[in-house]
């Protein structure tokens, strides 16, 4: 999880002296001086402003009282996602006056003042100093305190919206079922009655979700176009130092590229899954209720690939084993131990049976005070998804405490972009699912003999049917919704229209504005407008692979085993150390020879698309 950068208490003190620091002109008046006056006194020109020190200044400040209020406001959430309980407001009231606080210091008018007014001197200030001041000024627009009361009620609303989120009651078959519940009965079900019951179980929270979604889109739009940012979308955008346009235009081109294999995987699906349920008639789009994913955004349970199946296996190690073993994994690459903070705070289980309250099921790694305070939201269980999840989000975990380092300013403590951290994390759940890896810690037997065709298929289940999803569906009803302002009676036929469109799925039964389809996904809601970040991450985790595998490791990029490679652990931490302190199109050129690109990926899956083409042939094509 990409912890949301909420924004409190002016530096009043700090701006009028900086004020008070700037020249101001003087006009010199000549006179005649008398005869017996003294010598006139030439006036001494002021000296100039030192805009580095005063620069220097207002960060050592401006960070030391962010840092504080940063960290109050991740406790405050924290408990808000770990602990819900039904109509007690204790949590939700106490994260919206730490937000609230947070808010009033980042957006303060005088914080925007003094920014405003170093940056006008950026010339005169050191390239480390500038990306701090504009950070600081990227925050400020999502808080302004110029429209306080406006910011006040978004913090607010999206405190409610989280409650609602998390607390909903999902029932199937008249009993109360979680999320993980839902999940697993999609992957498993074969009875297509059933699976649409399952997948509309799980659409049910929508309609809870739709006024207060519609009421935040207000807000966020509003408190971004205080600083001159004309959408929230444009303003998320922004933040890789790319127009709204810009973005659009590279999501679009990551998608057409994978769209021929795509394409081939669609027509796979149609057919493999009609027959799995025995359906004679092989529809033109997959019913959504068909696939083993809520969104249709991961595939690869369609596949079990013999000798991989690592269920039986990880049930007899126990859900503790898998986040120790992560662990492990990036300890034999060079990096360090967690610290005692991550296992004693973390939320890393599913709660116990007859728990009193509920928690927030969706994975996430926390960055508590932008320095040792990691810690882990997750629902551990003895299973594959489980497995590949905790090594994931130890990704971010490390990056925290890589990039947690004395050379990197508090402000520029995040990923190179928004993308990397994603990256890093999808990383190591591929590198961790490779066979040589599996083999090397037990987990799969040497002599198994696997087919590299089904197990390449598994992962462009899971990989490439998620570009459609994030860079397609997710990103232009964002783009619509934030930018184009889509109307409130046309939010669920626009999203089922990008459905079609880009993955060539329907709903299994008419969805009309009586739903909310979309707000079903997390993300809307609570990490709004910037789901191209995973599909980003996915093309920068393939770049990195294929450099890994090729230059360092000159393993096959299939059959790889990081485990034990301090180069490859050299590699990472020199991507993760400098936080946001480089350009990220820097960084990844430097690492990997290359700009951003989806030719990895493409190289990748390269093999799979002769036998797509042979196994979909006299197959009728939809997309």
């Amino acid at each position: 999880m990409k912890k949301p950068l909420i924004s409190g208490l002016a530096l009043a003190t700090l701006g009028s002296a900086l004020w008070a620091c700037a020249p101001t002109a003087r006009t010199a008046t000549a006179t005649t001086p008398a005869a017996d006056a003294a010598p006139a006194q030439t006036a001494t020109p002021p000296a100039p402003v030192d805009w580095g020190r005063q620069a220097d200044e207002f960060l050592a400040n401006y960070s030391a009282q962010y840092q504080k209020l940063y960290t109050q406001s991740s406790e405050a959430e924290w408990r808000s996602n770990t602990r819900i309980v039904a109509g007690d407001t204790t949590n939700s009231a106490a994260t919206a006056r730490a937000n609230e606080a947070m808010a009033a210091f980042t957006g303060s008018s005088q914080n925007i003042a003094d920014l405003r007014q170093l940056l006008e001197h950026k010339d005169q200030l050191s390239e480390i100093q500038v990306k701090q001041l504009q950070t600081a000024l990227y925050n400020a627009a999502n808080s302004p305190q110029t429209i306080a009361d406006v910011v006040k009620r978004r913090i607010k609303a999206e405190t409610q919206q989280t409650e609602k989120l998390y607390g909903f009651d999902y029932k199937y078959a008249g009993k109360s079922v979680t999320t993980n519940d839902l999940d697993e009965l999609l992957r498993k079900e074969k009875d297509p009655k059933k699976r649409q019951a399952i997948w509309e179980a799980s659409k049910a929270i929508g309609p809870t979700l739709k006024d207060g979604l519609l009421n935040l889109r207000g807000l966020r739009n509003q408190t971004v176009q205080a600083l001159g940012y004309p959408d929230y979308f444009t303003y998320q955008a922004s933040d890789y130092g790319m127009s709204r346009e810009e973005m659009m235009q590279l999501v679009r081109k990551i998608n057409e590229e994978l769209r021929p294999l795509y394409r081939e995987l669609h027509t796979y699906a149609r057919y493999e899954l009609a027959k799995q349920y025995g359906q004679k008639q092989v529809p033109d789009y997959l019913p959504a209720s068909w696939l083993p994913n809520r969104w249709g955004q991961d595939w690869s349970a369609m596949v079990d690939v013999k000798g991989v199946n690592l269920d039986a296996t990880l049930a007899k190690k126990g859900t503790e084993w898998q986040v120790k073993q992560a662990e492990r994994f990036y300890q034999s690459l060079g990096f360090q131990q967690l610290p005692p903070v991550f296992w004693e705070k973390s939320s890393l289980y599913p709660l116990p049976k007859g728990a009193t309250y509920k928690k927030n099921n969706h994975a996430s790694a926390w960055h508590m005070d932008l320095n040792n305070d990691v810690r882990s939201l997750m629902s551990v269980e003895p299973n594959t998804e489980w497995y590949e999840t905790t090594h994931h989000e130890l990704g971010h975990i490390y990056y925290y405490l890589t990039y947690a380092n004395p050379e990197v300013p508090v402000l520029l403590r995040s990923g190179a972009n928004r993308a990397y951290h994603e990256a890093m994390g999808s990383l190591m759940g591929l590198a961790a699912t490779q066979k040589p890896f599996l083999v090397g810690l037990g987990l799969q037997d040497a002599k198994a003999k696997t087919d590299q065709t089904q197990t390449l298929l598994k992962e462009a289940l899971n990989y490439v049917t998620f570009i459609p999803f994030s860079s397609g569906v997710m990103s232009e009803w964002e783009n619509s919704f934030y930018a184009d302002n889509l109307p409130a009676d046309q939010l669920n036929a626009k999203w089922w229209e990008l459905v079609k469109k880009y993955q060539g799925i329907v709903p299994p039964t008419t969805r009309g504005e009586n739903f909310l389809d979309p707000a079903t996904k997390t993300h809307i809601n609570d990490d709004p407008a910037q789901y191209y970040d995973y599909a980003l991450s996915y093309v920068i985790l393939f770049q990195l692979h294929d450099h890994i595998a090729k230059k360092i490791l000159k393993q096959d990029p299939y059959a790889t085993n990081y485990y034990g490679s301090k180069e490859v652990g050299s590699f990472l931490a020199d991507i993760m150390r400098p936080g946001a302190s480089k350009d990220w199109r820097q960084v990844l050129k430097e690492k990997t020879g290359e700009d951003l690109s989806a030719r990895a990926m493409v190289d990748y899956f390269q093999p799979l698309m002769a036998y797509l083409k042979e196994q979909n042939k006299g197959r009728k094509y939809t997309m």
